[in-house]
């Protein structure tokens, strides 16, 4: 039919006559009326599918308290038919859905004060709750949803629920108000609530807030000098381990028994040598103090004397003391503080003399982290609000709040070894840093205007391209590139791209990307109707 359309009726090459234009023309006309008879049809057609596509239409609702998100799919409201609702409840603390135990969900529609309620007390699929209502008058109205449990009612309103009179006017206007006809079905995926309450899954609405410069660094991991000490040799003599496990990285008790230092069998400076001394000395010191107590009072020993004798007394019995408490067996070397065993500078047998170090015990219950800035953000160093770490595993990011930390120190001028100006922090070791390691830092200041931030794990990366995946409906999400800004490592400054007032999901973005290159459309997936 194209070719006879297209035909020329007269050709350069051949002699026009009359019947032969005629012929042609009658050819035409022909294909012409096939052609608006098919169109017809086709047009009868597609307004049928329209007319099915009507009845099988659906409203989408969601709404939000401070507890719950609920996302309904109902048939149109009106007041010819029955609408059927299924309620997806989900719990906002770990976007799991409610498993209603004990208690009662109540489902109100209200239109000018004419109130038409349902309630249920068990789901008709884990976290999905049906209902059944008859709307008696048309109008604009409301659905309000009361959700009663041990800790009380929680209530969701959803505003602006038309009820029309005629069911197809009502299929109309739910196919009018559907998301996928106000989104790109190439941009557009789908990911119902069944899988997404299987994983570790969220979404958030933007924050607008200050956000001030981040300066992004390294800082090594230190023991805190309060929380670590050196153990030294008291005496002379060679190290005997107390057992076989006294290495570096084992854990001990405070007191626990870790070496004895003995100087037994020495030629010089044998220990019982010198205990034995210090007994000889002290008793003779007793004696010598006990008869002058009787010789002062008859005036045949001065009380010059009588002093003299008394502090040789004392300080023998001191020694003595000491020695025989501490060093009878040898010097028991025993850790002042729990923790664990963190250098280790003697091998058993070896002769140490006083003074020397025997072993570094810490608890690394506090941490330093010692960072070097460039020397450019000296004037930015006044003003550091907090400072966000991020573990060795690169899945956690801890603020300074969270490790309950502080900013110790920062230097007044650069090192001159790396012209860098250190900075200090004091935390506690809630997350298992080791002393001596390395950890990201990102230092923020407290200066900076409100702007909108993201969760760092609602990023998706693509070639050096950031996105998001922002809400329409709670089982569909639209991909778009977002221009970001400076980050810290937990939330990402957003330039464009992005409201404040559209939701996104903050976790689980992965496996929203991973479902839309699986090429999922059905937005029934899943869903027990």
């Amino acid at each position: 039919m194209k070719y006879l359309l297209n035909k020329p009726i007269y050709s350069t090459n051949k002699k026009i006559n009359a019947s032969s234009i005629l012929r042609t023309m009658q050819q035409t006309l022909s294909c012409l009326a096939i052609l608006t008879i098919a169109a017809s049809s086709y047009s009868c057609k597609g307004k049928d599918t329209h007319e099915d596509f009507h009845e099988d239409a659906s409203i989408l609702f969601s709404a939000y308290n401070s507890d719950y998100e609920l996302f309904a799919e109902a048939t149109p409201f009106s007041i010819e038919a029955t609408s059927e609702i299924k309620v997806h409840l989900t719990r906002l603390d770990n976007f799991k859905p409610l498993n209603l135990e004990a208690g009662s969900i109540t489902l109100n529609l209200i239109v000018d004060n004419k109130n038409i309620r349902q309630t249920v007390y068990t789901s008709s699929s884990k976290g999905i709750y049906s209902f059944q209502l008859q709307p008696e008058i048309s109008g604009n109205g409301k659905l309000v949803l009361d959700i009663q449990t041990a800790n009380g009612i929680s209530r969701i309103q959803i505003p602006n629920v038309n009820v029309f009179d005629d069911e197809h006017e009502a299929g109309h206007a739910a196919m009018e108000s559907h998301p996928s006809n106000h989104s790109s079905a190439s941009n557009t995926v789908v990911f119902p609530k069944e899988q997404s309450w299987k994983i570790d899954f969220a979404t958030e609405l933007p924050v607008v807030e200050p956000f001030g410069q981040v300066i992004r660094t390294t800082a090594q991991t230190l023991s805190n000098q309060s929380e670590e000490t050196i153990i030294t040799a008291r005496t002379d003599g060679v190290v005997v381990f107390a057992g076989a496990s006294v290495t570096e990285g084992k854990d001990v008790r405070a007191g626990e028994w870790l070496f004895t230092i003995s100087g037994a069998g020495w030629s010089e400076n044998d220990l019982n040598i010198r205990i034995a001394e210090a007994k000889n000395n002290y008793e003779k010191a007793a004696a010598d103090y006990k008869r002058a107590q009787t010789l002062v009072l008859d005036k045949i020993v001065s009380e010059k004397e009588f002093l003299q004798l008394k502090s040789e007394y004392e300080t023998a019995k001191a020694v003595y003391d000491n020695l025989h408490k501490n060093f009878s067996n040898g010097q028991q070397v025993a850790s002042p503080l729990s923790g664990y065993i963190k250098q280790l500078f003697v091998s058993n047998g070896q002769y140490v003399a006083a003074g020397d170090p025997l072993v570094t015990v810490s608890n690394n219950k506090t941490m330093l982290l010692k960072a070097d800035v460039q020397a450019k953000y000296a004037a930015l160093l006044p003003t550091v609000k907090t400072a966000y770490v991020r573990s060795v595993d690169k899945e956690t990011v801890y603020s300074l709040e969270d490790l309950n930390g502080k900013i110790l120190s920062f230097g007044k001028s650069v090192n001159e070894d790396n012209f860098l100006i250190p900075v200090t922090f004091r935390v506690d070791n809630k997350a298992g840093f080791i002393s001596g390691g390395f950890v990201e830092i990102f230092i923020q200041s407290s200066s900076g205007k409100p702007v909108i931030t993201v969760p760092h794990t609602a990023l998706i990366e693509e070639q050096g391209l950031y996105f998001v995946y922002v809400q329409l409906t709670p089982e569909q999400f639209e991909k778009r590139e977002v221009k970001t800004g400076t980050t810290n490592g937990r939330r990402t400054e957003i330039i464009s791209g992005l409201s404040e007032n559209e939701r996104i999901v903050s976790k689980g973005a992965i496996s929203v990307k991973l479902a839309q290159a699986s090429g999922t459309v059905d937005a029934h997936t899943g869903h027990a109707h």
